[in-house]
């Protein structure tokens, strides 16, 4: 099991969020998040996004911390990162 987790800092509704994944598989992530009672609504495309009050409880579950920039270089040598423009391109209404 090799779910990761990076420190809490991006701010947005009165607190600091850290980013929840896994670079083995999507499978393992969902599995993890289901575990520890993450709520589904907190996948965003290749990860879950978690309050900082969850950090600590995450970290003693299992999941590894790690800064920022290792999370996302074991995210994209894994092949499970989406990048920015394929968000957007997921999140366009499709036009008939």
């Amino acid at each position: 099991m090799t779910v990761l987790i990076d420190e809490p800092i991006w701010p947005a509704h009165d607190t600091f969020w850290a980013h929840l994944v896994s670079d083995e598989s999507y499978a393992e992530l969902h599995a993890f998040a289901a575990a520890a009672g993450i709520p589904e609504r907190g996948f965003d495309n290749d990860h879950y996004d978690v309050p900082l009050r969850r950090w600590d409880d995450l970290v003693a579950l299992g999941a590894e911390p790690v800064t920022g920039r290792e999370l996302l270089r074991r995210l994209q040598a894994s092949g499970l990162r989406v990048r920015q423009r394929d968000k957007r391109a997921r999140h366009r209404p499709q036009v008939d």
